[in-house]
């Protein structure tokens, strides 16, 4: 259990018109899980059962070894929370906030804020109000990292940030992780920033976990085979494949437990393998999702 930053186990949630489902979940220790589903797939509702805002109908929820609800506070101390949406006193200064912070969280390293101001381009004096969108969210990570948190929830934290901004903050991120004590999960819309960081990826939908597993093995399992058919001959059932897409003769086959003997098993039967191609973990969620669907609607 000590390696473990989250572990989540039969969990649920039941709203009039949504129902979180028996959620299972686990961040190791030093890693970095990317969360990622559909609008209303139940991220949200995840996330507020980690950081303690709402309680679980059913199932255990641990955060850095304390079982949730009855031990929240003591978990709260060493859990940071950002957002892209989160709202700052406009009225007052930077250095304000982090005062503010200093005072609460006995954990503040002043030192590792100052570099950060450095590295955000970010001036104490400044006052919120006066903030772009993209200074706004490194003066909200900054005073979360400033914190030294052992976990750190990152909801959305990119959305609506320019490439330099966002590329700043990623490579932040990848800093916080040389601590192997520290843990992020990173929920977003952009698979680009999860395939960029993250150790872990989980897909969640309609309130389910789909699949939890480590991103290189995502990339690996996951291939299209894109293959063209002679006259006569239909493309044969084969172990893996959970997606076909024909036009005519040619026709694509999805894998999601590739095996160097599928290209061959195709040529036995007489086709033509044109190409086997690796897919990007946009490609991954969205082909996942989809099968995910049709399994559950048949």
């Amino acid at each position: 259990m000590s390696d473990l930053a989250v572990r989540l186990e039969g969990v649920g949630k039941d709203y009039r018109h949504f129902s979180l489902s028996d959620v299972a979940l686990e961040i190791p220790s030093g890693q970095i899980m990317g969360f990622i589903g559909p609008n209303g797939a139940g991220k949200s509702t995840t996330i507020r059962i980690l950081l303690g805002l709402v309680h679980q109908d059913r199932g255990e929820v641990r955060v850095l070894g304390h079982r949730l609800p009855a031990e929240q506070v003591a978990a709260k101390w060493d859990v940071g929370f950002a957002s892209e949406d989160m709202r700052l006193y406009d009225s007052a200064t930077l250095d304000w906030h982090m005062g503010f912070i200093r005072s609460i969280f006995p954990g503040w390293d002043e030192g590792y804020a100052r570099v950060l101001l450095r590295r955000f381009d970010l001036r104490p004096e400044q006052r919120i109000k006066g903030l772009s969108h993209g200074q706004r969210v490194k003066a909200t990570l900054l005073l979360v990292l400033a914190r030294r948190p052992r976990l750190l929830v990152l909801d959305e934290p990119t959305t609506g940030l320019d490439p330099v901004v966002r590329h700043e903050l990623l490579r932040e991120l990848a800093d916080v992780m040389n601590d192997d004590r520290r843990s992020i999960l990173f929920s977003s819309h952009n698979t680009q920033d999860i395939e960029q960081i993250c150790d872990q990826i989980t897909f969640i939908d309609r309130g389910r976990i789909i699949e939890s597993r480590d991103k290189e093995t995502f990339l690996e399992r996951w291939r299209r085979i894109r293959v063209e058919l002679p006259g006569g001959i239909q493309l044969p059932p084969l172990p893996g494949i959970i997606d076909v897409r024909q036009d005519g003769r040619l026709a694509v086959a999805t894998t999601n437990a590739y095996d160097t003997r599928l290209p061959g098993a195709y040529e036995a039967a007489g086709i033509r393998v044109q190409a086997v191609e690796s897919m990007t973990l946009e490609e991954i969620f969205v082909t996942n999702v989809q099968h995910s669907r049709e399994g559950a609607d048949a």
